[in-house]
């Protein structure tokens, strides 16, 4: 006999959902950020002492695009699994190996104790990096999206989103605190290793909090359904969640992609890239430049949510379209406010391009969510989500180091993310209004529409 399904969440229950999959998606984001701003700061010396600065950075951040490669792989695994066990048990999962593994980096040897085994060591963590968090953003934001109400499922859905920025911030701001009261040589020794190390603490609380919550009432209700109709035919098969989105939601999944390439590519370039060009090219400090992202990285937070909300009111595209379109045109005043080496321009170039970037994030957990049969949900938006990211996020920063070193301007790296908000553009503008579906929806033979296709049919307020 199937379990029933479980009852709808109370308004009272619903904010600690979301706290739950904001404070873990929040370490989860620390862990994988933390390496990107310690990639661009001392590992190019630590990991590869024998390199051209320049060419040390390249590498650095060549081991952190690793981390990206290692994300579509984990999308597939806790895709499936998630689609086929649940939400909850993958998302803890995802924190312990994620947890596990930054603090790991916090106890490596350096390449002057172990020589070329440091890098490579460093390499292997950070694969098991990409691969948690390939895993973690599709369920984070499906638990939130499947228990609250369509009418406003862009800004609950938009919370664990936050978790970008807030990782961003604690990270930043732990790296900032240390160089400010550490001096170089003290930070470049042993300094880098606090923050990894504090990943530890983090990872219990977070588990704390994730345990205590409950499994997502949508997809208790499709399990249900599904086990009943496998009763009622009297077998057992049942479609692979991937093969059912391939067949199924293929368009989709295209659509996801595309949406990820100005967001994902323009985030990194404006938070991790712009480390190496202002203490490079402008000639601003190591702490300066980190300040200025802590502060923007506050403003990012404060706005997700208003975005999100904007979203429930005009619709998840308008709103996609405003930030890819705003990322694209903004790309040269952002160059040339942190050329003029001005603390105050400078905060102004960052958060202006992460209020920007914050158009296309907010909305789109609840978009991707929206776009999937419940069965099939995790494993579409995840791969949606992050097959992206390889071609997206992971070469970013190396190819704007790369164009930053052969051309010695700004310019080619403002039109590689022009580039990117065209293609975003293009992706989001063919996709259909997906504001207030349905989601308990299952993945059987009445029910495999895509959702892109039904969109239409949904109420608009």
């Amino acid at each position: 006999m199937s379990s029933p399904a479980a009852a709808p969440p109370t308004p009272s229950n619903l904010p600690r959902i979301v706290a739950a999959s904001l404070i873990g998606t929040t370490i989860e984001w620390y862990d994988f950020f933390l390496y990107g701003s310690a990639a661009a700061l001392v590992f190019n010396k630590l990991f590869f002492p024998d390199s051209d600065p320049l060419v040390g950075t390249l590498l650095s951040f060549l081991t952190y695009a690793v981390g990206f490669a290692a994300r579509p792989l984990g999308a597939l695994v806790f895709g499936h699994y998630g689609d086929r066990l649940g939400r909850k048990k993958l998302l803890v999962l995802s924190l312990l190996l994620m947890g596990g593994a930054t603090f790991a980096i916090g106890l490596l040897p350096t390449h002057a104790t172990v020589g070329t085994a440091a890098p490579v060591l460093l390499t292997t963590l950070r694969l098991v990096q990409g691969f948690a968090l390939g895993g973690e953003w599709g369920g984070a934001v499906l638990l939130v999206s499947e228990h609250g109400d369509a009418r406003r499922r862009g800004f609950w859905a938009s919370w664990p989103q936050t978790g970008a920025p807030a990782g961003q911030l604690l990270a930043t701001g732990v790296l900032s605190l240390l160089t400010a009261v550490l001096s170089d040589r003290a930070f470049d020794t042993w300094g880098w290793r606090i923050p990894f190390l504090l990943s530890g603490v983090l990872v219990i609380v977070g588990l704390w909090i994730r345990l205590s919550v409950d499994e997502s009432p949508v997809f208790q209700q499709a399990l249900a359904q599904a086990e009943a109709r496998k009763a009622a035919l009297n077998t057992s098969a049942e479609k692979l969640p991937l093969v059912s989105v391939l067949r199924h939601h293929w368009r989709d999944v295209l659509v996801a992609m595309g949406a990820r390439m100005a967001e994902n590519i323009s985030y990194y370039v404006i938070t991790a890239f712009i480390l190496v060009y202002a203490t490079t090219s402008a000639d601003i400090s190591k702490q300066t430049a980190l300040n200025a992202v802590l502060i923007a990285s506050a403003v990012h937070f404060a706005v997700i949510p208003a975005w999100g909300a904007l979203s429930d009111r005009v619709g998840r595209r308008p709103v996609y379209l405003l930030g890819a379109a705003g990322v694209g045109l903004w790309m040269f005043p952002f160059f040339w406010l942190i050329d003029t080496a001005s603390f105050g321009n400078l905060v102004l170039a960052v958060t202006v391009g992460l209020v920007l970037h914050g158009a296309m994030y907010a909305p789109q957990a609840a978009f991707f969510s929206e776009m999937f049969a419940t069965r099939m949900r995790y494993s579409g938006a995840s791969i949606g989500a992050q097959f992206s990211s390889v071609a997206a996020g992971a070469p970013a920063p190396l190819i704007a180091t790369a164009l930053l070193s052969d051309y010695g301007s700004s310019t080619p790296i403002a039109l590689y993310v022009i580039a990117a908000a065209v293609l975003t553009l293009i992706a989001v503008g063919v996709a259909k209004e997906t504001r207030n579906l349905d989601l308990a929806r299952v993945d059987d033979s009445a029910d495999t529409e895509p959702a892109r296709a039904r969109a239409t049919d949904a109420h608009t307020v």
